[in-house]
């Protein structure tokens, strides 16, 4: 593993994380069993740096690091330094898998954090649900999935969609037309959204999905130039969002008539397609870079502070940093010798954190995230007002669009 090696070795000086601290073989009486050790916490941090996903992923290395940073500053937990081990699985499904067998059999990795996409979460989930290990996975997903070696503090369908659906055929109009990246994840929000769009009255007047990495556009436009639907429905993800934006745009399309409506366009698309190409349009998020509690302007200023004055934070960076947060608070809570991944999963079950976009919660039942839905419309400053958010926190259904499955402490269960 010489070329992992160096890689986390620049890594780490690029990134200024603990590159004094070395490199220290944290293993157990019991080597078959991951545990703090030697005063130290090995956690593994599994971005794509390079790839087609690095777009968004190196964000969430760098709010991944920051949060590490931050509870070492504060003196660790209970005295001990997280030490990170950062591998760049470079947007490969099957690199994340080698990857994460590499941080959990040879580091000895009390935890990973790391994933955004579906695919390279299914890659991983094998390693940790085998090795008894625990994975964080900060990204929005599309649910249907209940893993005891999981912990999502990403949205599910329902805390993106309940909420915002409704609104949207309230204000817009009952004609939708879908538009998504040919993969799992936009299929199954499509087919939830398609489920509420049903109770609601309204209709679907078009669905089409584009390979991952699409471009060309100028089909889709036509036909939503011919079909006039109220509202195009995007879960189109990654370069694919600024492409369809600029192209919607060019084509002399109007928000203000056709608006589209987003599940994945963030501060983090929207800077790279610029303002104006979004502005109008909507997303539904947890998250937005402009929420005014002080948790999030301590956020966006120590991140600016870090990584750059011009960057900005989103609601998969978000998540990325609340859930190493919510890591320490749990493993502050057990003995240096009891600090295992089945143990940590243990005490994360119920544990609160005042993240940026408010207070959240982890699910005993699920291992999910009690979130703060928003509405949040796109200006021409690449900044999103939030137009509406939810009274209280929402509870994680990650079955809702599958009443008769329910996940559980003790897993999946028929009703």
């Amino acid at each position: 593993m010489t070329g992992s090696r160096r890689q986390f070795l620049i890594g780490s000086a690029a990134l200024g994380t603990f590159a004094a601290t070395g490199f220290p073989h944290i293993w157990s009486k019991n080597t078959d069993v991951a545990r703090a050790a030697d005063g130290e916490i090995k956690v593994g941090v599994l971005f794509s740096l390079t790839g087609t996903t690095a777009i968004i992923e190196e964000s969430l290395n760098k709010a991944t690091i920051m949060a590490i940073d931050e509870i070492n500053a504060a003196g660790g937990v209970n005295g001990m330094k997280l030490v990170p081990v950062i591998e760049d699985p470079a947007s490969d499904p099957a690199t994340f898998a080698e990857k994460a067998r590499k941080l959990v059999l040879s580091d000895k990795c009390v935890s990973v954090f790391g994933s955004y996409t579906s695919a390279s979460r299914k890659a991983v989930l094998p390693v940790f649900e085998k090795q008894k290990n625990l994975f964080w996975y900060p990204t929005l997903y599309e649910g249907r999935e209940c893993s005891k070696n999981v912990i999502y503090t990403g949205a599910v369908p329902n805390q993106q969609q309940d909420d915002f659906i409704p609104w949207l055929v309230e204000k817009f109009g009952k004609r939708w037309y879908l538009i998504g990246s040919n993969y799992i994840y936009p299929k199954e929000e499509n087919n939830y959204c398609k489920k509420l769009l049903a109770e609601l009255g309204a209709e679907v007047v078009a669905e089409e999905y584009v390979p991952l990495g699409h471009s060309e556009f100028s089909s889709v436009i036509n036909k939503m130039k011919a079909e006039k639907p109220n509202v195009v429905f995007s879960t189109v993800v990654g370069d694919s969002v600024v492409a369809l934006h600029r192209q919607y745009k060019a084509a002399g399309l109007d928000p203000e008539t056709m608006p589209m409506a987003s599940l994945t366009t963030s501060e983090n698309e929207v800077a790279a397609m610029g303002g104006a190409a979004a502005a109008g349009h909507f997303t539904s998020a947890p998250y937005f870079m402009v929420g005014e509690s002080p948790e999030n302007q301590k956020f966006v200023e120590a991140y600016r502070s870090r990584w750059g004055g011009d960057k900005v934070t989103h609601f998969v960076s978000e998540s990325a940093y609340f859930q190493v947060h919510l890591f320490g608070q749990a493993a502050a809570k057990l003995a240096a010798s009891d600090i295992t991944p089945e143990a940590v999963r243990e005490a994360v079950k119920g544990e609160q954190f005042r993240a940026p976009q408010g207070l959240i919660k982890v699910e005993p039942e699920n291992l999910h995230c009690w979130l703060r839905p928003k509405i949040g419309q796109c200006q021409p400053d690449g900044q999103f007002k939030i137009l509406k958010q939810s009274a209280d926190w929402l509870e994680p259904d990650p079955y809702k669009a599958y009443p008769n499955q329910k996940c559980t402490a003790d897993g999946l269960k028929t009703i």
